[in-house]
């Protein structure tokens, strides 16, 4: 698990950042807190558009809800006022809850004007179930990990069974976070677009990465299959200035990065994107009545949502090759995708050939 592991993939042809991180995006900070015993595999993950106050500096936003079988909170004000004013917080179904309260909580304690002499704050929680895997009725997650995730967040982060995804699984293979970044040139300068996931969904066999179908290899050679079941929350981040519609857009080409992955936004899923750009801010106390504030020409968008969809589809082959395999609630076993690659001959996984581009590593520096 982490960034020492070279994924064999290359998805698309778009260039990556630094990093190959939603942090490649300036100003964006990522935090975990994970809690794994055996028996309980959860955890919080936090994603902050800067690392100011948001509260005071929010940002313009958007979301798209692809398919609604979820728990979020928040997001119906992200997509009516077109903003985000607190770090956004992963975690799993039933800890939503605690986790709203802690970060209302963790705000109000940076921000004594909340609810005494301005209004009140709009906290962003997303979930994904990791029942299976996690003694999810136990509700071990504590306000204060949402204190430690947020304080513990930084440019570099570990993928795979960390913060929200630990207990997390896709296409019945073992997953978790993963995160992706592609560069975007306009008009001579370049700008970033970054791509976090908690992946969920998905049934086994269903498994396409980079147009190869791993998971019906994987399927026929375990004669197995599964019931499509779970979630994915999306976070993009950029610095392209864009007005909160424009993010509501990107944010829906979130879709096409599930699709290439096989998934198919079935009846029990929470397929969730939130999209936001740092280019601009937004004053919680502004000077006047009037805000000057730049945004892409709808003309020239198409890079950006071309990119969008290629991150999101390298953040979820990215949160299945950090994951490892896990023994959980009940003895519950869910294999990693390097395990599974490791039982197959190597020539039925189109693995070995020279002339593939998937054999060549795109290492997480």
């Amino acid at each position: 698990m982490g960034l020492e592991n070279d994924c064999p993939y290359i998805i698309g042809r778009g260039r990556r950042g630094k990093l190959n991180l939603i942090t490649d995006v300036p100003g964006v900070k990522v935090g975990h807190v994970t809690v794994s015993n055996g028996y309980i595999n959860t955890g919080v993950t936090a994603v902050l558009p800067h690392g100011g106050n948001l509260f005071k500096e929010k940002v313009p936003a958007g979301c798209a809800i692809i398919n609604g079988f979820g728990k979020t909170v928040g997001l119906m004000q992200v997509n009516e006022i077109g903003t985000i004013e607190t770090p956004i917080i992963l975690t799993n179904t039933l800890s939503v809850g605690i986790a709203s309260s802690g970060l209302i909580r963790y705000m109000l304690e940076r921000n004594p004007e909340i609810g005494v002499s301005t209004g009140t704050v709009n906290p962003i929680v997303a979930e994904c179930n990791d029942g299976p895997l996690s003694d999810l009725r136990g509700l071990h997650i504590k306000e204060e990990y949402v204190y430690e995730a947020i304080e513990n967040a930084g440019t570099v982060f570990e993928e795979g069974c960390v913060g929200g995804g630990t207990g997390m699984r896709t296409m019945g293979i073992k997953a978790g976070i993963g995160s992706s970044s592609r560069i975007v040139e306009l008009e001579g300068k370049e700008y970033t677009l970054g791509c976090l996931v908690q992946s969920n969904f998905g049934a086994f066999g269903d498994l396409v990465i980079g147009g190869d179908p791993v998971g019906q290899r994987i399927a026929d050679a375990k004669n197995d299959a599964k019931k499509d079941r779970g979630s994915i929350i999306i976070i993009l981040a950029t610095d392209i200035p864009m007005s909160d519609r424009q993010l509501r857009r990107v944010s829906m080409r979130a879709a096409a990065g599930i699709g290439r992955m096989g998934g198919y936004y079935s009846n029990g899923s929470g397929d969730i994107a939130i999209a936001f750009s740092t280019a601009n801010r937004i004053p919680h106390e502004p000077a006047g009545c009037f805000i000057n504030s730049t945004q892409i020409l709808d003309d020239y968008i198409d890079p950006v949502f071309k990119m969008a969809a290629e991150a999101v589809e390298e953040a979820i082959t990215s949160a299945l090759w950090h994951a490892e395999t896990m023994k959980g609630r009940d003895g519950n076993v869910v294999r990693s995708l390097r395990d599974y690659l490791g039982d197959i001959e190597p020539e039925k996984l189109g693995l070995d050939k020279k002339e593939n581009e998937k054999t060549v590593p795109q290492k997480k520096e």
